[in-house]
């Protein structure tokens, strides 16, 4: 097993199956690898989150990745590898670097993150003591201001914390808005309910909470110092953006150049329509005269219209003569 003491925890990350090994060199190096593999992204991030310790400073390898004396840390796709050597030399990173680049990639849907993530803050200390979570185990381990049954995971819920200071925020990023406000309702009543008989609600940080909603995302920080409380809280925005990531098929019916084609067809079709019905007026009314050129249908044109001949009389000049 790739972890027996948090076994329950990975399998709450998809966990599918691991490999390990052991390299040695010629000078008594020795370098151990585990890889534990996930079957999308998130999976392997959440893992690398959890077993991140906070003073583990990044490291550019993979997808993210961090590094604590001899030991390194990081993801690429939906794989998790953790490495540790007898001895690091100034090469260590470079060839962990180099097998990340040999890492089979998931498909390109479950190469990407969940997007709340993207609405956490971005400093490097924030970022250091993240944690994301898909299940109620999980929960319990990053020590949760609030209990599971608050979460409701089986609504799809997922969570992603981090610490500053004192402070706590926790982000808990729902399917649907309103989800979100019906749970964040039941979050504040049971901080109320709390309050008011310490201990009644189990696993709920007995501190004072500060809540909001933005989105589907309800977002609460546990802490003692309001202002902090405050700048946390506003620090997580939820905007909404709508992106069209599916290719246009490549046929008769999304093909642009059919479509202009079509257009032409049809407008030489019109055409030719306007044509013939011009030749046929015109034939008939021909055709009316010389069968029935008495007739109102076969009259000449002169008896077709009115004339008003309105020319002009001349002008008579005046009677200049004297008597």
């Amino acid at each position: 097993m790739a972890d027996r003491v948090n076994a329950s925890l990975l399998k709450e990350y998809g966990f599918t199956d691991f490999e390990s090994a052991a390299y040695g060199r010629d000078d008594g190096r020795k370098l151990t690898i585990k890889a534990i593999h996930f079957p999308d992204a998130s999976g392997a991030y959440g893992a690398f989150t959890y077993y991140r310790a906070a003073g583990m400073p990044e490291e550019k390898i993979g997808d993210q990745g961090a590094s604590l004396n001899e030991r390194v840390l990081f993801y690429r796709g939906s794989v998790l590898v953790d490495a540790l050597f007898s001895q690091t030399s100034a090469m260590s990173a470079s060839e962990l670097r180099e097998l990340s680049g040999l890492l089979p990639l998931p498909p390109a849907n479950d190469q990407n993150l969940a997007t709340f993530l993207s609405y956490l803050p971005h400093s490097a200390e924030l970022k250091a003591h993240t944690k994301y979570v898909l299940g109620p185990v999980g929960l319990q381990k990053i020590n949760a201001p609030i209990p599971a049954p608050l979460v409701d995971f089986n609504t799809g819920a997922e969570v992603a914390t981090t610490t500053s200071g004192e402070s706590t925020l926790m982000v808990i990023s729902y399917p649907t808005p309103q989800i979100a406000t019906g749970h964040l309702q039941a979050i504040e009543a049971a901080e109320t309910q709390n309050a008011k008989e310490p201990g009644s609600v189990p696993a709920l940080t007995s501190g004072q909470i500060f809540t909001k909603r933005t989105g589907p995302l309800v977002v609460l920080v546990a802490g003692t110092c309001k202002d902090q409380a405050q700048s946390l809280l506003a620090s997580v925005n939820y905007e909404a953006n709508v992106t069209w990531n599916e290719k246009n098929p490549f046929d008769k019916r999304g093909n642009i150049g059919t479509i202009v084609v079509n257009a032409l067809l049809l407008s030489g079709v019109v055409a030719v329509l306007a044509l013939v019905a011009g030749l046929a007026f015109g034939g008939v009314r021909v055709l009316m005269k010389k069968l029935f050129p008495h007739t109102s249908m076969g009259r000449p044109d002169e008896a077709e219209f009115i004339a008003l001949h309105l020319e002009e009389a001349e002008s008579k000049a005046p009677d200049a003569g004297v008597s």
